[in-house]
């Protein structure tokens, strides 16, 4: 049978460094309780005081069932609430709660020093040449 050269497949490469830097994130920030997919979103919707989902899953680049998925969780914590939207009461907008505030609040050093941890063994210039690299990636040359 021939050989496929998966070692060589972009989609599985990025996808291992993926899952092991998931998974340095989510032990970097272990105990503050938060994943680094939760952090991520509970940060976002920090930043932006207000959110849909929509916008959560254009930002993460996530598709809108995902996105709610990774809601729920914050939610049955109680670091989110899903309300009628200040702008147009049918919509539902998302907002961090007081018990969210406290959970950034421990976990944003964690995830500072992760970034920190990071940085230091492969060096800011590559991290950030890495970020920019990622950012830029053509998926379909046509």
């Amino acid at each position: 049978m021939e050989k496929f050269g998966i070692r060589d497949c972009n989609c599985a490469s990025l996808r291992r460094a993926a899952r092991r830097l998931t998974s340095f994130y989510d032990s970097q920030l272990a105990p503050s309780g938060l994943h680094a997919t939760q952090f991520a979103i509970l940060a976002l919707v920090n930043e932006m005081e207000e959110v849909s989902v929509n916008v959560i899953a254009e930002r993460l680049g996530l598709d809108r069932t995902t996105a709610g998925k990774n809601l729920r969780p914050l939610e049955q914590a109680g670091f989110i609430e899903v309300v009628a939207a200040r702008h147009d009461a049918r919509q539902r907008a998302i907002s961090v709660t007081r018990a969210g505030h406290a959970a950034l609040k421990t976990a944003v050093p964690l995830w500072r020093q992760a970034q920190s941890r990071f940085e230091a063994a492969n060096g800011a210039d590559k991290a950030a040449m890495l970020r920019e690299t990622l950012k830029e990636l053509v998926l379909d040359p046509r």
